[in-house]
């Protein structure tokens, strides 16, 4: 569905990419993962074409993302974003109709969407009439996922959506998520930094380090077969409670 190939991007002095070469299927989830800054968000950016790469390519369905053709081919992209970047002078029901008002859908029919997605992602109806500074910050994520769903897009691009939400909430969006992208059987693109949460959704991780593609495949093969010693020290920084417990107590 997605093939980058050769491309590279600096922001002024610094480089994001260094001339990446990626494939991403159709159907399946793919988790880019890394530290700050190794390019995994700019990756996303330069799929939806919200920056253009310095270098290389980026084709989406066999159509190169260029400026002439990003409009619409964003109409085939959901993107969601961390704190859900929803506008704060419209109501949830109105983010969410935003464009398919542009495009001159009928009240009836975006009624009848958005009736669909409320049930989709378990978001109250009587929610849809209130403002973001109304809605918790699970709920918040939950409309930007609507809204992302709402044109009914060949892709989700969604970049670090959960991180800024509590441990628990976070669990359960993690959860309604992963059935989400079941049910719907869709192309999902995540960016996180959690190799947990990558291995929840993963079929296909891809760690990056420094603007390269270190390791790419499923999160069993990136611990016992790391490609280089860096992969075992990203997995092993990030050791849970539970594990750290567990080696105090042998």
């Amino acid at each position: 569905m997605i093939q980058i190939q050769g491309v590279s991007k600096t922001y002024g002095q610094a480089a994001a990419l260094h001339s990446i070469d990626l494939t991403i299927p159709a159907g399946q989830t793919t988790v880019f993962i890394g530290q700050s800054g190794c390019g995994k968000s700019t990756i996303l950016r330069l799929i939806i074409g919200l920056i253009q790469a310095d270098s290389g390519s980026v084709y989406f369905e066999g159509t190169r993302v260029t400026p002439d053709v990003v409009t619409s081919l964003r109409r085939k992209m959901g993107y969601v974003i961390q704190e859900g970047g929803l506008f704060p002078h419209l109501t949830a029901y109105d983010n969410v109709a935003l464009m398919a008002r542009y495009l001159g859908w009928s009240d009836e029919r975006i009624k009848g969407r958005l009736n669909e997605l409320s049930e989709l992602t378990h978001f109250p109806s009587e929610g849809l009439e209130r403002f973001s500074v109304q809605l918790s910050g699970g709920q918040q994520q939950r409309v930007s996922l609507m809204r992302a769903l709402m044109l009914d897009p060949d892709v989700l691009l969604l970049d670090e959506p959960l991180g800024a939400l509590d441990p628990m909430i976070r669990a359960d969006l993690q959860v309604d998520l992963k059935r989400i992208f079941q049910a719907l059987g869709k192309t999902v693109v995540l960016v996180t930094h959690d190799i947990a949460e990558a291995g929840f959704f993963g079929d296909v991780i891809t760690l990056l380090k420094d603007g390269r593609v270190l390791q790419k495949g499923t999160l069993e093969e990136l611990i016992q077969s790391p490609a280089d010693p860096f992969v075992t020290r990203f997995i092993n920084a990030q050791r849970s409670p539970l594990d750290v417990m567990r080696k105090d107590s042998k």
